[in-house]
């Protein structure tokens, strides 16, 4: 059985974009953040920020398919 602090050994701290609208909860890390600082939910102004956060995994490139042959 695992405990809660094995769970919380994983967080990492990163860097987030923050609604400033206190009835919205919308949060989105900054490395998946648009260039426009904009609330996806309300539309409302973001502020920058801070939570610890399991790591994301990033997926290996994939190479592009070759065309199917048309013979």
């Amino acid at each position: 059985m695992t405990s809660s602090t094995d769970s919380k050994a994983d967080l990492k701290p990163t860097k987030i974009w923050k609604c400033k609208n206190p009835d919205c909860k919308a949060w989105v890390r900054d490395e998946f953040a648009a260039d426009e600082q904009l609330c996806p939910i309300c539309k409302g102004p973001m502020l920058r920020s801070m939570r610890h956060l399991p790591p994301v995994q990033k997926k290996a490139k994939s190479q592009p398919r070759k065309p199917k042959s048309l013979f």
